[in-house]
């Protein structure tokens, strides 16, 4: 074919079939394509952070769990720092988790059966400031989540809670040794666990059964 004009017409006819087809070919793939997962967070303070995480990696619908520091005056806080008692911050754990598997509702009481909402002090061996007990909230809709999981442990227990609600704050992540402990350093979460007198005394006030 020696018609330059011709050739070029049919190149350039060529070429936007070839993009129309990837085009519509992509469009295709996308509209098959799963949609991006909805998830939410929480943040939870109950005593020691490596407790708190591994408690919460064993619930139906919690994706990530992440150790860390919250509620204080400084920023980017090292352990040695809050463990302190100087910078206002609470161990914590935020809490990655679909929604659509488990609700913020249920992740409040399960919290609340897991520690000793009753000390005001710290939790179990841990005492200080940074081991106190509670919930970070935001929105009008998690306040209220807490207060009926503080309100229904009152009336199960039958005496004052001393878990807080607070503001949802700046959280910090914790050094990487702290997470993932119960996984990392399986035995020696084990014995600290055992050692601080946790589960015994969840279930001493909780039941076995109601603990578990």
């Amino acid at each position: 074919m020696k018609n330059p004009a011709i050739v070029i017409a049919l190149t350039a006819g060529l070429m936007a079939s070839g993009l129309a087809f990837f085009s519509s070919a992509g469009a295709e793939d996308r509209r098959y394509d799963d949609p991006p997962a909805r998830v939410a967070t929480a943040v939870f303070a109950g005593g020691c952070f490596w407790c708190v995480e591994a408690d919460f990696d064993k619930v139906d619908g919690v994706i990530e769990t992440v150790s860390g520091y919250t509620g204080g005056a400084v920023e980017d806080p090292t352990y040695k720092q809050v463990t302190q008692g100087t910078t206002g911050h609470y161990e914590a754990v935020k809490v990655t988790y679909d929604p659509s598997e488990v609700s913020y509702d249920e992740l409040a009481a399960y919290f609340i059966r897991h520690i000793d909402p009753t000390d005001a002090t710290g939790q179990f061996c841990d005492k200080g400031t940074s081991y106190r007990s509670a919930i970070f909230v935001s929105g009008t809709g998690e306040r209220q989540s807490a207060e009926l999981a503080l309100t229904a442990a009152e009336t199960t227990l039958g005496q004052d809670v001393a878990t807080q609600i607070l503001p949802a704050a700046t959280f910090w992540p914790a050094e990487d040794y702290h997470q993932d402990y119960h996984i990392r350093s399986a035995v020696k979460y084990d014995f600290y666990r055992s050692a601080c007198g946790r589960d015994v005394r969840i279930e001493e006030l909780w039941g076995k059964a109601k603990g578990s």
